[in-house]
């Protein structure tokens, strides 16, 4: 398998849902928290699995399309404090040893739909301290599908598109690495169209002459 080193890549970047953190369980019950406080029903699985890549602004929009309580909702979800839904998060397998094996050598960075929950995530997870830099759908001014969260990592790396390797499990994330022009490596997907599929962490490691 050939590996990144030409041109030579300097950073890698996460997605967080699904690569880092394997969240469904938790997203499920703060959606389902939502929608319970607003008489709608749980979520369904094609709910979840577009509420998994979203925003919440975008998750909420989508499930309260043409409710009424749709401002209620929005507004409310700004309020809900994150830190119940946190035990219900699990790590993916070497995802700390994997970061401790790249830094110093490479820059790593998180770039996600996430929001406000991001830092207390990292930190119940101890994966803090592990990212050089993080960008959440607050400090973008439009999140995925546009790549702006990836060229804003790259701005503060000084970094031309091809020293970067974006890992992602969804078609959005495929889609935000070729707009950036990010060679993209799927996690756990092989429907994706990808210059690399891993299974597992530490597939990334002999790529990056890390063996």
């Amino acid at each position: 398998m050939p590996t990144l080193t030409n041109p030579p890549v300097r950073a890698v970047i996460y997605d967080c849902d699904g690569v880092l953190i394997n969240s469904r369980a938790s997203n499920a019950a703060f959606y389902n928290h939502i929608l319970e406080k607003f008489g709608q029903p749980p979520l369904t699985p094609e709910q979840l699995d577009f509420v998994q890549v979203s925003t919440a602004t975008q998750a909420l929009d989508y499930l309260f399309a043409g409710s009424p309580n749709l401002a209620a909702a929005q507004a409310y979800q700004k309020t809900v404090d994150n830190r119940a839904f946190l035990p219900l998060l699990r790590l993916e397998p070497y995802v700390r040893e994997v970061l401790a094996r790249l830094r110093p050598r490479y820059q790593t960075a998180i770039a996600t739909n996430r929001g406000k929950s991001l830092p207390q995530v990292l930190e119940h997870l101890g994966l803090s301290g592990l990212f050089d830099f993080t960008v959440t759908c607050h400090q973008v001014t439009r999140p995925k599908p546009h790549p702006e969260c990836l060229l804003k990592v790259l701005d503060h790396f000084r970094l031309r598109p091809r020293q970067a390797l974006y890992v992602g499990d969804a078609a959005l994330d495929q889609e935000v690495a070729r707009a950036a022009g990010v060679p993209f490596a799927a996690y756990r997907n092989p429907a994706l169209k990808a210059l690399y599929h891993l299974q597992d962490h530490r597939e990334l490691l002999p790529l990056l002459g890390l063996e």
